[in-house]
């Protein structure tokens, strides 16, 4: 089963140029079946332009999480504390193979109207 996230272009082309082996979400998915996200890349890009299968899904305390994490992040300390602010668990999806599309997509090739916040199942 497929999901598609929103994600900012500058942290999607981290994920696709390989700097980026972790996707942070405060909530993450209940469907144990998901093993593909679909990338949206969010404004001013406003595309999919691509996809990667899922290693797994790690749920832990931030501090723990960040330390597991933090060697492919993507992303610097300071931006992971104020994004889990308030928050006790993360969720961090690990990446394991990435395809980048040749030609982007518009949401409305996936019967979607809108970019979702969090994420929507296709």
């Amino acid at each position: 089963m497929k999901i598609l996230l929103s994600i900012k272009p500058e942290y999607a082309n981290k994920i696709f140029d390989g700097t980026k082996k972790y996707e942070f979400r405060k909530t993450i998915f209940k469907d144990s079946n998901v093993n593909t996200v679909v990338v949206y890349a969010s404004s001013p890009v406003q595309r999919v332009i691509g996809e990667f299968t899922i290693d797994r899904v790690i749920s832990e305390k931030t501090e723990e999480l960040w330390a597991m994490t933090r060697e492919f992040s993507g992303i610097t300390k300071a931006f992971f504390d104020e994004y889990f602010a308030l928050k006790d668990v993360g969720h961090a999806i690990k990446i394991r193979e990435t395809k980048k599309y040749k030609e982007p997509k518009r949401l409305v090739d996936y019967n979607i109207g809108f970019a979702p916040q969090s994420f929507v199942y296709l």
